[in-house]
């Protein structure tokens, strides 16, 4: 009865969900401090529900209930049972489930952390969340049910995909999910801040925290899907600019352009209709590339056909959610105020260019990803866009962005005279130009490999100068190292994300601009020599792992220096889905990766071997849980914690629900 039980959870979440969505707002509306009051215990337990929905999907794959529809497709009685664990987000009706789960953790989160908050904000918040929950139980109920049964039960199960089959894949969707779905928290306060008509700076203080929380584990879902594609698919790519990969990209950037505005809105009061219409956005893309991923319509535009229902209910799930929010933006943003003024060189003058910059970044992401299925869904061709597209689009309107990040912060707020930033400016501009001379000249970089170095130096001495000119002057009595505790957490997180890109531009360049590869035939005993680097393929054992065979390459690298090196790359043969994969051997080092991974192999004895050399490639990673961990040190700042009191508006503006 497991599934039953679960599938009955669904749908009671699905009732209470209704309830969270309905009174709490009317009585926002109409004055109810009764209904009201229910906005808290209805997401309580439309939280406890879904869990209990959530922990009998996980039963059924531990526990190998081949009844289950759903567990026979993505599960096999030899996969270890971490594996089953991922298993359950392993497939489409499994990761909507996931997807719900971190929905009602967020929503619960919202209940138990907004007790400071005006009642009827909190309500108008939860309920907006509610709906979004409604859509995905209903989603899930009518044509994604994770609880189907399969009658009569199979025998053993398909097995996971076994790309999916690694420890990357059991954090990376929860911790993309949990990006995704947090962006519904900003979008919630959006529409809950148009509603009620506050649109102040309270408003933009309550939503800042939850969208640095929701961007931070985005981060950290980008770097970890990254990460795994670098060790596991045997290419030795870090990005490859595909839709999946897309999908999540465009949602970090009009996030990253929201926490700016958002400070904006909160320092200054500024930016109100650009804060609220890129929380709109930012969510709508997180919608738009779950539904991307999950749909098929990646695989092919013609997957709706498969199943009419989903793909319907899909489209008018996105309609209801984009249209309605835009049309309530396009509707109340006119009565909006301008907020503060000010000059045309200001903080918020670069802040506003850097958003603008982020946003059209993201519009050509969104072109070249939805470009291709609008022209496979027309019959119109296919066509393929990849990394020239991007790289010649995407990369000219990131450059002012990295200038702009180490200038900004000594740019003052609502007007600032020129001469003085010049000045503070000039000499790091020296510094880095001359960095990016050496290396071009001295060190014999390439023009690009040079220009991308002078802007990491540039971003990392411009925060580093910022902080020095911050706490310089402690004053009398004052120690330096009080003062610097005395900065706020947003700072520091701050400067950690800003100090983040830098190493990941830094890391980006060097490797894209010093990496070396090779492809050779080797059988074992043959030695090749490749930039003055020897590699000898000095054996080869069968393996039997718990669902697969695996043929273990044992190589000798000898590096320039001397060291030697041990590597051992597997080709993997999976017995249930009969599918080959390769696992790349990887010496891991500050400044430089050795990467090796072994082809098919030839009837001669043969092995295709590819040996790559990857200069400071780790830096990319170290600067994405940098720029992360500055996400969540600016989210806990202690103000974002502190009780304010807010002004809330007579009824008369407020829009009735």
């Amino acid at each position: 009865m497991i599934a039953e039980l679960g599938n009955f959870a669904l749908m009671l979440a699905l009732c209470l969900a209704l309830v969270q969505g309905s009174l709490p707002l009317l009585g926002a509306w109409r004055g109810n401090q009764r209904w009201i009051a229910l906005a808290r215990p209805a997401a309580a337990g439309q939280f406890v529900f879904v869990s209990f929905a959530f922990g009998c999907l996980l039963a059924a794959f531990v526990g190998n209930d081949f009844s289950v529809a759903y567990v026979a497709s993505n599960s096999n009685s030899t996969l270890p049972v971490y594996f089953r664990v991922a298993a359950v987000w392993g497939g489409h009706e499994g990761s909507l489930l996931l997807w719900v789960q971190i929905l009602a953790v967020w929503t619960a989160a919202v209940a138990v952390f907004s007790r400071r908050l005006p009642a009827a904000m909190t309500a108008r918040v939860l309920g907006v969340m509610a709906w979004i929950s409604v859509g995905f139980l209903l989603f899930m109920l009518f044509t994604s049910n994770p609880f189907d049964r399969l009658l009569p039960a199979a025998r053993d199960g398909r097995d996971l995909n076994p790309l999916l089959q690694d420890f990357g894949m059991i954090i990376h969707p929860p911790l993309l999910y949990m990006g995704y779905v947090g962006f519904s928290v900003a979008f919630a306060f959006a529409i809950a801040a148009l509603l009620s008509g506050q649109l102040d700076a309270a408003w933009a203080r309550w939503s800042r925290p939850w969208t640095l929380v929701a961007w931070a584990f985005l981060t950290l879902g980008i770097f970890m899907g990254s990460f795994w594609a670098y060790y596991e698919l045997g290419w030795g790519g870090w990005w490859f600019w595909d839709a999946v990969e897309n999908a999540s990209f465009m949602p970090w950037l009009v996030g990253t352009a929201l926490i700016h505005s958002l400070a904006v809105t909160e320092k200054r009061g500024s930016f109100k209709n650009w804060t609220v219409l890129l929380a709109i956005v930012a969510f709508s893309l997180s919608l738009l590339g779950t539904f991307l991923v999950r749909s098929g319509v990646l695989t092919s535009v013609h997957a709706f056909a498969t199943d009419p229902r989903r793909g319907l209910f899909i489209l008018i799930f996105l309609a209801i959610v984009i249209g309605g929010s835009l049309a309530l933006y396009a509707w109340r943003a006119p009565s909006v105020g301008l907020g503060g003024r000010f000059a045309l060189f200001s903080r918020e003058s670069l802040l506003l260019l850097n958003n603008v910059l982020l946003l059209t970044a993201a519009a050509t992401v969104l072109l070249g990803t939805l470009y291709p299925l609008f022209l496979d869904a027309l019959d119109l061709g296919k066509i393929s866009v990849g990394a020239p597209y991007f790289e010649s689009v995407f990369v000219p309107l990131m450059l002012p962005v990295l200038v702009l990040m180490a200038a900004a912060p000594f740019v003052e707020w609502k007007s600032a005279p020129l001469p003085p930033v010049l000045a503070r400016l000039s000499r790091i501009a020296q510094t880095s130009l001359l960095f990016g001379l050496a290396a071009w000249l001295a060190w014999k970089m390439t023009p690009a490999v040079a220009g991308g170095l002078m802007l990491s130096v540039w971003i990392l001495l411009g925060t580093a100068l910022h902080l020095y000119q911050r706490v310089a002057a402690p004053g009398q009595g004052v120690s330096l190292g009080h003062h610097l505790g005395k900065q706020p957490l947003s700072y520091w997180g701050m400067l950690a994300a800003h100090a983040g890109v830098a190493v990941f531009v830094a890391g980006v360049t060097l490797v894209k601009g010093g990496e070396v590869s090779e492809d050779a035939s080797m059988r074992v005993g043959d030695r090749i020599v490749s930039s003055g680097w020897r590699y000898s393929f000095t054996a080869l054992e069968k393996v039997d792992g718990p669902n697969y065979i695996a043929a273990r390459a044992t190589f000798e690298v000898r590096t320039g220096d001397g060291q030697v090196l041990m590597l051992h790359p597997e080709k993997r043969y999976y017995t249930v889905q009969q599918m080959p994969m390769t696992e790349a051997a990887i010496d891991r080092g500050f400044t430089r990766d050795i990467y090796l991974s072994l082809g098919e192999p030839s009837t001669d004895g043969a092995w295709a071997v590819r040996m790559q050399r990857k200069p400071f490639v780790g830096w990319i990673w170290a600067g994405c849980l940098i720029i992360a961990a500055g996400g969540l040190l600016a989210a806990s700042d202690k103000r974002y914690r502190l009780a304010r009191q807010a002004t809330v508006l007579p009824p008369t503006t407020a829009i009735p629900i």
